[in-house]
């Protein structure tokens, strides 16, 4: 453990989670607005689905830890909503359990403290086209449709309006970007860079709305080791410092 000691925020989900901090990810653009406010802790697994991830809730989140996350990010659905297959295996999980799944990883995770908050990603949509076009040799026919992942958002949407939970919908999100199938997917169901920014903005916005005490919006948050010192950068004046710690001229994009 590294000090001084920061808020956590938890990214907690499948292979959109896993990957999120590559190429320009989601997870990599929350890293660098949180950076010297909060440390963003990666649990993503690829390929699971809300029942593999209900059978770890508990070791991911133990109750007894000894610091809980101030907010965690989940995002399960996607393999859910895909097709079963005839022997019975693979990721796909019917709609009515994988809402119950899902609502009781949301219960574990709003036992764990008063103060951790939550925020579910819902099932996104996918290029149909793409995915028919990518299917690999080594894998089963892979069966993703929108109606599908439709289904599944609004499942999971409708289950975070029952527990009083925030939540982004995914699949009408990335819908709303021109061209969306080629400018918000890699291989028809990860994201891109472009795809990533669209949800960080989102999850961005969402933290920036919620009314939570204390407020985890990165404006709000305390910036570590910001005082003023002598060994800051000399200003034009030659006379005194510039103290850099809340610059972020150097981002790619400016973030709300």
């Amino acid at each position: 453990m590294v000090g001084p000691s920061r808020p956590q925020i938890v990214l907690f989900g499948s292979s959109i989670v896993q990957m999120s901090f590559g190429h320009g990810g989601w997870g990599a653009i929350l890293s660098e607005v949180y950076a010297r406010k909060a440390d963003i802790i990666l649990r993503g697994y690829y390929g699971w689905n809300s029942t593999r991830a209900l059978e770890v809730v508990d070791q991911v989140f133990p109750k007894d830890a000894a610091v809980q996350p101030s907010l965690v990010v989940v995002y399960f659905g996607g393999n859910d909503s895909m097709g079963p297959h005839p022997s019975g295996l693979g990721p796909h999980v019917p709609l009515p359990e994988y809402v119950d799944n899902m609502k009781k990883i949301a219960l574990h995770l709003q036992s764990l403290s008063d103060s951790t908050r939550i925020i579910f990603l819902s099932c996104p949509p996918v290029d149909e086209a793409k995915v028919r076009q990518n299917q690999s040799p080594y894998l089963s026919e892979v069966i993703r449709t929108n109606e599908l992942c439709k289904t599944y958002s609004d499942a999971c949407v409708e289950l975070c309006k029952e527990l009083g939970l925030q939540v982004v919908d995914l699949f009408s999100t990335l819908q709303k970007a021109d061209d969306w199938e080629t400018v918000c997917f890699t291989d028809g169901i990860h994201l891109s860079a472009q795809g990533s920014k669209v949800v960080a903005a989102e999850i961005l916005r969402v933290v920036k709305e919620a009314e939570w005490r204390p407020s985890l919006h990165w404006k709000s948050m305390a910036t570590e080791f910001s005082e003023d010192s002598p060994y800051d950068l000399v200003a034009a004046d030659g006379k005194t410092t510039l103290n850099s710690s809340e610059w972020t001229y150097f981002w790619e994009e400016q973030w709300e």
